[in-house]
């Protein structure tokens, strides 16, 4: 086990570049802040050249910290935002426009006249997933159908559409490679799960071109290699690109989560939670989705999901929009220094719920306000609705599989909250286990990259790595459990009310 992992964490606030040693444990990270481009309420953009830029200093960054040499670095990996969708130029290289992020709820609309014309059924049956303004399909039908040149263009083979990782690949092997890897295609809605590749009839139904399509690949063989004179770069030209999955994928991978039936969450922008279902691409009826998790030496992993699209960015919009807290930390403060919520809940769904209520005009409500709610009854009601939306998508994982979870592996920037991750064990019932290393998502693509290049040679090499930093033990009566989330589905059932009866 020699040598070292670069990893590309591109996320949808910021781009990380953060390299480990053969241990996992890391050495440097960069970090760049990533612009947000919101054109309209529900609309959500970044130019696609931001995103090259930040990861581009991000690598250059980690890279002279480190002090180590060129021929230290044995691979490069990647992760990334998911569903966000970029189209450019094949000859320039340029995008045509800004992307889509995964956020955006423009095509809600198109999503509703796909199911009204009777292909739910098709496209969960092949890919998986449902049919929502969450994926990558309907954002590239959108962006086409927005200019008779463009799809002129993508039907002439002169443009080319990726999510971000291809993107990341195009750029860094100097435009020779274009490729997505199986999970990142899993989430386009254009995917055939089983089959693994793209799906002739979905494509068809959305007049979408597959010349513009990039090749699907496993998420640890080597792609190609840093191109030569890449700005800042040039030290690490013929380095391997030899990992990739996205985000969500990743952190499963890096949390440990190897075998069938266990289970992660992560509370990054949004709250995400995957259940490894082994080779089984498992179909329910309850609002969950299955993608693929990772494919390895020709083994391909599936994994069971529950999205919801705000977590973090509610913490965010606390602090930054609302100006109640100074510091993410400061929310933390305030949800300890009262002894409960003072009857006040907060629905997250600012674009929308995810699983398992999939309704694309739900809107971000607060219930229960009194002339007594402050900062802290907010603060709260913000914490509190983040582990109130991972309840609701793992009771309705445990009910959809045939093992239920028996613990909850927790990662992301917001876990570090002692108040959330204690209120999350008491929902649950369920013990919560927080590793040293919240980093998962990197660690998870490093992982990839370092098998396929001999770093690591196998799963259980790697089991060894993660270390529990705590496990939280549930400890709420469960009268009063039972209280809140009945309270908090009522405030679910007006969210959704609100957005069904006053849309603007």
């Amino acid at each position: 086990m020699n040598g070292y992992v670069l990893a590309l964490d591109q996320g949808t606030t910021s781009s990380r570049a953060v390299l480990c040693d053969a241990h996992g444990e890391l050495r440097t990270v960069a970090q760049y802040p990533l612009r947000q481009i919101y054109p309209r309420p529900g609309w959500v953009e970044h130019d696609p050249m931001d995103i090259l830029d930040t990861i581009l200093h991000a690598m250059a960054e980690a890279f002279e910290k480190s002090k180590l040499s060129p021929t230290d670095i044995a691979a490069i990996g990647i992760t990334n935002q998911r569903e966000t969708t970029i189209l450019w130029d094949r000859k320039t290289g340029q995008p045509v426009c800004n992307a889509i992020v995964w956020q955006c709820r423009r095509t809600a609309e198109l999503c509703e006249q796909l199911k009204s014309e009777g292909l739910g059924d098709l496209i969960y049956q092949r890919t998986g997933l449902l049919i929502d303004p969450y994926f990558s399909g309907t954002k590239l039908k959108w962006m086409l159908d927005q200019s008779p040149d463009l799809r002129r263009r993508a039907k002439a083979g002169e443009l080319l559409f990726g999510t971000v990782d291809s993107w990341l690949i195009w750029n860094l092997t100097g435009h020779q490679v274009h490729c997505t890897d199986y999970s990142n295609a899993s989430r386009t809605m254009l995917f055939d799960i089983d089959r693994l590749c793209w799906d002739e009839d979905i494509c068809k139904a959305l007049d979408i071109p597959m010349s513009m399509l990039p090749q699907p690949v496993p998420s640890s063989q080597v792609y190609g290699t840093v191109a030569k004179g890449l700005p800042g770069l040039k030290a690490l030209a013929g380095i391997p690109i030899c990992g990739s999955a996205g985000d969500q994928q990743a952190a499963l991978f890096g949390q440990g989560c190897f075998r069938e039936g266990m289970a992660k969450n992560t509370y990054g922008t949004g709250c995400f939670t995957l259940m490894n279902t082994g080779s089984h691409s498992i179909r329910c009826n309850s609002g969950l989705l299955t993608s693929v998790a990772w494919s390895i030496g020709g083994t391909v992993t599936y994994a069971l999901e529950g999205s919801a699209f705000n977590a973090g960015s509610a913490i965010q919009w606390l602090r930054d929009q609302c100006g109640v807290i100074a510091t993410s930390h400061d929310v933390d403060i305030l949800a300890e220094s009262i002894p409960d919520n003072g009857g006040v809940y907060f629905v997250p769904a600012f674009t929308g719920l995810g699983a398992p209520y999939w309704d694309s005009y739900a809107r971000g409500s607060f219930f229960g306000l009194t002339r007594g709610s402050g900062k802290a009854e907010l603060s709260r009601a913000v914490l509190e609705g983040i582990a109130f939306e991972v309840a609701d998508l793992v009771q309705t994982m445990n009910e959809a599989a045939p093992v239920a979870i028996s613990e909850l592996r927790v990662d992301g920037g917001a876990c570090v909250s002692d108040f959330m991750m204690q209120f999350q064990a008491d929902l649950l019932r369920l013990p919560v286990n927080r590793p040293e290393n919240v980093e998962s998502t990197a660690l998870g693509a490093a992982f990839l990259a370092g098998l396929a290049t001999g770093v690591w040679n196998s799963t259980e090499d790697l089991e060894h790595i993660r270390r529990t930093q705590q496990v939280f033990q549930p400890v709420m009566a469960i009268q009063d459990r039972n209280r809140a989330l009945q309270n908090w589905h009522t405030a679910v059932e007006l969210s959704r009310l609100w957005g069904q009866r006053c849309q603007l």
